[in-house]
């Protein structure tokens, strides 16, 4: 193997493919990239076996061949060369050397043929995604997901593809998000359960101008743009049924400033219960009031003007749900709706300016009084 690259388009590569690198393994070929030195130019892989990311950058190779490479150790290389054209060479299947001007370095690396393949995914018949709109669902719903173990399929982001639309949800059985947008290049009807992990690899490597050909085999789904593809495993097992939590008959309707309940809601956790975060509203008239009481700590008391429909009620919530919620709409002004102190509220953005739709859910907490 023997090829000379630009250091901008090595450093480039290796960005992309080095987020997928674990940190910790007991896998020793794990921590290393694949560096495969090809007709097309360079690829370089990188995989913790639940995601894998591949790139190729252009070259001039002079000797195909592979190797795996220390991940972080070549990054940390690229990243201090001098401005000048690197020439990596192979002597054999375990060592390799870096030379950049008079910077010459040896790595030490393992076979090829210990690296894991990749899933058999054809783009035969893909569906065709503008990145834009995948940035937009992935940026307002993934932050939902729960992260317990005892419920697997909570841990991942349902996302179902329709010819014409596609919609996200998330949620950890306590809040809940979903936004769907209209679709152009929809081939079929697919329910997918992906790990937020993987959607962070494809917000972060492809650009709002690309457009993402999207294929999948039984159990994984690949993402690919440009010189660039995305593999992962899917969650597997059925969702549940994430309508009939969402309320229909919510008659009570709070339009709020979302950055001054946000800065009161931050207030009132301050003397929140750090189990529970649990905090009270009070909606009556034009006024919405907070308060806080935590045995062995104190009280808090806030409020602030809404514009409110509806009968008084005074309901609980933990104060990071809702904090999540109002961090994550799209506008200044978000709408609320409440039927009763046991029941689910809603919240959307007012006057968003958007083609997609969007809805955030918490569930209350009981109040002690």
């Amino acid at each position: 193997m023997k090829f000379t690259i630009a250091r901008e388009k090595l450093q480039e590569g290796l960005l992309a493919v080095v987020a997928s690198v674990p940190t910790k393994t007991t896998l020793p070929v794990l921590s290393n990239i694949l560096v495969e030195a090809r007709k097309d130019g360079i690829r370089l892989s990188g995989t913790d076996l639940d995601i894998a990311v591949t790139t190729t950058v252009p070259a001039e190779v002079d000797d195909e061949g592979a190797i795996t490479l220390p991940a972080k150790k070549l990054a940390d290389i690229a990243r201090e060369l001098p401005a000048a054209s690197v020439r990596i060479s192979g002597s054999g299947e375990q060592r390799a050397s870096v030379d950049c001007g008079k910077a010459k370095f040896k790595l030490l690396g393992l076979p090829r043929d210990e690296f894991p393949s990749f899933p058999q995914i054809k783009f035969d018949q893909p569906w065709k995604v503008p990145a834009k709109d995948l940035h937009k669902l992935i940026g307002h719903v993934a932050f939902a997901v729960s992260t317990e173990e005892s419920r697997p399929i909570l841990n991942g982001v349902l996302w179902e593809l329709r010819k014409d639309r596609m919609r996200m949800v998330a949620t950890n059985g306590h809040r809940l998000a979903r936004m769907e947008v209209p679709l152009e290049g929809g081939s079929s009807n697919a329910d997918l359960i992906v790990p937020p992990k993987a959607l962070e690899q494809i917000r972060r490597l492809f650009g709002a101008d690309d457009v993402v050909e999207i294929a999948r085999s039984e159990n994984h789904l690949g993402f690919r743009s440009g010189g660039t593809q995305v593999f992962t495993r899917l969650v597997e097992g059925p969702y549940p049924n994430y309508e009939q939590v969402i309320p229909r008959e919510n008659d009570k309707f709070a339009t709020v400033d979302r950055v001054a309940m946000a800065a009161a809601l931050r207030r009132m956790s301050i003397v929140a219960s750090e189990q529970t975060h649990r905090i009270r509203l009070a909606l009556s008239g034009g006024t919405l009031k907070f308060s806080v009481q935590t045995p062995d700590l104190g009280e808090a008391q806030d409020e602030m003007p809404v514009t409110y429909e509806g009968d008084a009620l005074e309901i609980g919530f933990n104060a990071a749900y809702l904090l999540e919620l109002l961090k994550y709409m799209p506008t200044d002004e978000v709408r609320f709706t409440f039927k009763a102190p046991e029941r689910a509220a809603t919240a959307e953005p007012v006057g968003w300016d958007d083609n997609a739709a969007y809805l955030g859910l918490v569930m209350p907490l009981r109040l002690i009084d």
